[in-house]
């Protein structure tokens, strides 16, 4: 935070005139506002589309009337907001005025209860640039206001403002500003990583080890061609990028749950320090590069990658919010990958690892919201946003979890007295050690997802625990001898 001496005595009791929207707090409320919308029922994606043609005013006028944007849980600008509660201490006159929507504007001034005044959007007139700027002059006189802002747009403001304060504006607005010799009496710097490192975030690519689950097939085919190696890796990169798309999805469409989550609030969206349309412009991109690696397979495959996307997105806009249909649906979307790695390597399924890939899977999904409801539970909080669970499920859910784990074993030991088996290894016996590592590790995950000790994503928790390299290293032996 940078704040100079004042250019004027006393310039510091006007009236201080504050930007919503990218300044008093880094989120878009009228993107959030339409990614709400959509996500209670994607029909509104074609009203909105109407709603435009009458204008911005009555765009936002549309959609603020149809959801409510939840002011306790946005993220304010915090120096920003320490100095305004410094100011309205000292008296000074404060007036939030915006070009977001009355019932966004009220709903914030009322959550912070700081400002004097409201100046905001209605149905009539989109209060931005020189709408702005006439309502201000109107009410406090040519150069009798200060403005608080953050964009090049506000430059219309500027020019009858007394002076300005700049909040998270980009590289270059100062310059511009001193040009025009406008008086800065405070500058509060963007905080966070940049764009690309907090796109790279949000992809989530520490997720794709779970992809590692297409190689699972061709491991257990020794002997297959390069080509079906090749094709399998070319599978994992569509998988991976395909599921990067869905994560941003569904980010977006959690931006105000996962506000409400003591670790999921610092995901970009939920934390603005990415702004919703580059996670909108990036999707399409990582979907048709998708696409085209999907094609260079097979077709069947095309059909396989539609097919996750399609259960994804339906998962992150509505599954998930059904109690045990979300975690049905987890499994289905872990098992779908093992049959995409049948597919891209063109080798037979065996119906024993889809059987045991359908319990095991569904016990990982029951571990995972399982721990975050501990978590919900530790917190203080009794029901869990945007899912269909309350505290109280903690205990049926850790049974449904458990019996899901320990039948998946059942079904792999069935398997390994099977004529299929023999058929495959030549000491299918050793496979008794991988059974019995595996036993050994759900048995684990619950003992730790029931202590609080898991990050609430068995998966993640694998790749952060030593003991768990140490298992999947003594199920690889196993399956080397068994071969």
């Amino acid at each position: 935070m940078h704040i100079p001496k004042q250019a004027e005595e006393g310039q510091a009791l006007k009236p201080l005139c504050v930007d919503l929207d990218g300044t008093l707090t880094p989120a878009d409320t009228l993107w959030e506002g339409c990614l709400k919308l959509i996500r209670s029922n994607p029909m509104y994606l074609l009203f909105m589309l109407f709603w435009l043609l009458s204008g911005k005013a009555k765009f936002k006028q549309r959609v603020s009337h149809y959801i409510q944007i939840d002011a306790e849980v946005l993220p304010y600008s915090k120096g920003f907001l320490r100095y305004l509660q410094e100011q309205k201490a000292a008296g000074r006159e404060l007036c939030l005025v915006t070009a977001a929507n009355r019932d966004i504007a009220e709903a914030v001034a009322n959550n912070l209860a700081l400002f004097d005044e409201v100046l905001a959007s209605d149905g009539k007139t989109n209060l931005s640039g020189k709408r702005k700027a006439e309502s201000l002059v109107a009410r406090y006189g040519e150069r009798g206001f200060v403005y608080a802002a953050n964009e090049a747009v506000d430059l219309a403001v500027w020019k009858h403002a007394a002076a300005a304060i700049l909040v998270n504006a980009p590289a270059g607005l100062r310059s511009r500003l001193e040009r025009r010799e406008l008086a800065i009496e405070a500058e509060f710097s963007k905080q966070g990583q940049g764009v690309l490192k907090n796109l790279f975030r949000v992809m989530r690519p520490h997720q794709w080890a779970k992809n590692s689950l297409l190689f699972v097939p061709i491991l257990l085919a020794p002997s297959q061609p390069l080509s079906s190696w090749s094709n399998v890796l070319l599978a994992f990169i569509a998988f991976s990028l395909t599921a990067s798309s869905i994560y941003i999805i569904n980010d977006l469409f959690d931006i105000e749950a996962d506000r409400k989550h003591p670790k999921k609030c610092r995901r970009p969206f939920a934390a603005a320090v990415l702004p919703i349309p580059v996670g909108i412009m990036i999707i399409p991109l990582l979907l048709t590069i998708s696409v085209i690696l999907a094609w260079k397979i097979n077709v069947m495959f095309v059909l396989i990658l539609l097919a996750y996307v399609i259960l994804t997105t339906a998962y992150s806009i509505k599954l998930k919010l059904h109690a045990l249909v979300d975690v049905f649906t987890l499994a289905v979307l872990y098992s779908l990958r093992i049959i995409a790695g049948v597919v891209a390597a063109n080798i037979l399924v065996s119906h024993w690892l889809l059987a045991f890939s359908m319990f095991f899977f569904l016990n990982l999904a029951f571990a995972k919201r399982y721990s975050e409801l501990h978590n919900l539970a530790e917190a203080g909080d009794l029901l869990a946003a945007t899912r269909g669970y309350v505290v109280r499920d903690l205990p049926i859910i850790s049974l449904f979890g458990v019996t899901s784990s320990y039948l998946s074993i059942m079904v792999m030991i069935m398997y390994i007295h099977d004529l299929q088996a023999s058929l495959a290894y030549s000491e299918p016996l050793w496979l008794w050690g991988i059974s019995i590592v595996l036993l050994y590790w759900v048995s684990r995950v619950w003992l730790y997802a029931y202590r609080g000790k898991m990050d609430e994503d068995p998966v993640l928790f694998a790749l952060h625990d030593r003991m768990s390299y140490f298992s999947f290293a003594l199920i690889a032996v196993s399956f080397w001898l068994a071969l």
